[in-house]
């Protein structure tokens, strides 16, 4: 059983409820002086702290996709994010599933579009990685079948699961409601984690001697998705979403790379790479590649990029608050780029935030991007 199966949880609450029930009704027998009864005492104790703490670990796991496996929980994970070879002839995205869109009207994708599982292999970074793509119920209908659309990166945070993006985050679902009110245009969105090297943190880097992230998504994920689906090609066709870690990365593809990413959301981001136990060390001694991972100092000493970013926080409750403050104010003096923001009154670093401002997300972001069911 996974460790974000149901089943699982149900067994941890059972133990845990069993332990307590247990530990009251042996109580009075072990209430006794000696040995016996005090160690009895002291394992009941700690058999039902035990089995609560999993059962709540278990629920908050499920809640926030911390990790997708036991592997991943206990650092083992041995899916190897970094190919040095891969079949000639071989494209670089294949499907490998589909399904329909949580809690669409109808399984048929002309009416409730799909969800499809992909699996990515990058051309020039070498980088393998799953991620899922939704796909608007636009994109099957005949009308459409010449058609283009705009699409979205849309990633996680550290460590993730691009799972929860679909069933916990509910974009697909968020992006098939907006549509159908006429909120938004139909958008195709490609969602994964940005880990793309796990367990490593690469904070969306080009790591010396390591894993070319940064080139994976501004250049191998684009290419791939585009020469597979009907997005619209040229600068304005692609956006780039995340939260927390894949906040911060979609903030910096957006100021890198301009010219594929017209617009780059980042929810409860941060603006400097951060270097810890998670990352290792990111730059190898490389200042201008440190200089480029620090968005404040990007802002400072680079030119202006043409495109539009936005950011979110919580006046209480997120610590990034008074840095998104600074950010803006950064952007607004630096000239041709674009700025917005969604300011909650309170929220956290979490689910229940992130799915308050999905859908303001999601409008803005069609807002920015051409290729509105252009022509092919």
């Amino acid at each position: 059983m996974g460790l974000t199966s149901d089943k699982v949880l149900t067994l941890a609450v059972a133990a845990a409820v069993g332990l307590f029930v247990g530990t009251v009704w042996l109580w009075p027998r072990l209430a006794r002086r000696g040995p016996r009864a005090v160690a009895g005492r002291v394992g009941l104790l700690l058999a039902t702290q035990l089995t609560l703490f999993a059962a709540v670990g278990l629920l908050a796991n499920q809640a926030f996709g911390f990790y997708a496996s036991w592997a991943d929980l206990f650092g083992q994970e041995d899916d190897q994010g970094v190919v040095v070879d891969h079949t000639p002839g071989d494209g670089p995205l294949k499907v490998v599933d589909s399904r329909r869109v949580p809690g669409a009207a109808s399984a048929r994708p002309q009416v409730g579009g799909q969800v499809q599982k992909i699996r990515l292999v990058g051309r020039k970074s070498h980088i393998a990685t799953p991620a899922y793509v939704y796909l608007p119920p636009e994109y099957f209908q005949p009308r459409y079948r010449t058609r283009t659309f705009p699409a979205a990166v849309v990633l996680t945070g550290y460590p993730g699961t691009a799972q929860a993006l679909v069933d916990k985050l509910d974009y697909p679902r968020t992006a098939a409601r907006l549509a159908a009110e006429g909120r938004m245009e139909p958008m195709i969105l490609v969602m994964m984690r940005p880990t793309v090297a796990p367990p490593r943190d690469t904070e969306c880097v080009d790591i010396p001697r390591g894993p070319q992230t940064e080139t994976f998504f501004a250049s191998d994920l684009p290419d791939a998705v585009s020469g597979h689906y009907r997005v619209r090609g040229g600068a304005g066709g692609w956006g780039v979403i995340g939260d927390s870690t894949g906040g911060y990365c979609a903030l910096k593809l957006a100021l890198h790379h301009p010219g594929v990413y017209a617009a780059g959301a980042g929810l409860s981001a941060y603006y400097k790479a951060p270097i810890d136990a998670t990352t290792g060390d990111l730059f190898q001694g490389d200042e201008e590649l440190r200089n480029r991972a620090n968005l404040w100092w990007y802002l400072k000493h680079m030119p202006a990029p043409d495109t539009s970013l936005l950011v979110s926080s919580s006046k209480v409750g997120e610590s990034n608050y008074k840095d998104t403050l600074k950010f803006i104010a950064r952007v607004k003096a630096n000239g041709a780029t674009r700025i917005s923001s969604i300011i909650l009154e309170s929220g956290g670093h979490n689910f229940n935030t992130w799915r308050r401002e999905i859908p303001a997300t999601l409008e803005w972001m069609s807002g920015r991007l051409s290729g509105r069911l252009s022509g092919g």
